[in-house]
Formats: structure tokens, sequence, C-alpha cells
């Protein structure tokens, strides 16, 4: 079933639209305003893996070229790398930890200071 991304001109909103029957010539209309004064968008193209092989993807040496441990700039980069190749939200605290290591705190500082925080959950606070 094709899906179709729209930004409407009128409202500058964007939707969706699943088209059941590409053959059919339905207006589209903006879902929020009405308008017909749409304009189709170029989607991003995404390819479905299993598990297994986005561990495996993960696991490649590549993926770990221009990572300096002793930055942390450089770890907050690969860990918001990491994250994306993860596909899932990881939650407020791991957000939180790659903010701060962009603004370049010390990992262990901000490890002191997670263990004490309750609102990073029930975890040990180990980043390693």
């Amino acid at each position: 079933m094709p899906i179709y991304e729209y930004v409407c001109l009128d409202c500058g909103r964007k939707f969706t639209l699943f088209k059941l029957n590409i053959v059919e010539k339905d207006e589209d209309r903006c879902p929020y305003c009405g308008s017909t004064n749409i304009k189709k968008l170029v989607s991003r193209v995404r390819f479905v893996m299993s598990e297994d092989e986005r561990l495996e993807k993960l696991a490649d040496p590549s993926n770990w070229s221009g990572l300096d441990e002793n930055d942390p700039k450089s770890i907050a980069k690969f860990m918001k790398k990491m994250g994306n190749e993860l596909g899932e939200d990881l939650g407020p605290e791991f957000e939180e930890v790659v903010d701060r290591l962009e603004k370049g705190e010390n990992p262990e500082d901000i490890e002191r200071s997670m263990e004490g925080d309750e609102s990073a959950g029930e975890g040990t606070g180990d980043f390693e």
C-alpha cells in the first residue's frame, strides 16, 4: 500500500496519506484545514531489519571510527548514532546524558549525579 507524505501550502502542516488504489484520481486534501493546495514530499526510505541484523550492524568496527573515549562530545556523538541505529526511544535519561556529554561534562560526574537522581529510574547508573 503506497504511503505519500504531503505539506499543506495553506496551513503549513505535514501529513501522510495512504492510497489504497493508486489508479483512483481523488483530489487529495489537507486533513487539518481541507485545502487542496498541497505539495507531495519526497519521503525517507526505510529498510526493515531484524534485531540480529541491527545488532550485527552495530558491532561493525567501521561504526566506531572517530570515537575518542577521552572526549565527552565524541562519546555523545557515538551514543546518538547508536541510539538511532537501535530505532527505539531510549528515554529521557539517555537524552539527558547525551545532552550533558555534548556540553563537555565529564562522564564520571554525570554518572555520580544520575545515581542520586530519582528520575533516573531503578538502574544502577552505570553507563559502561
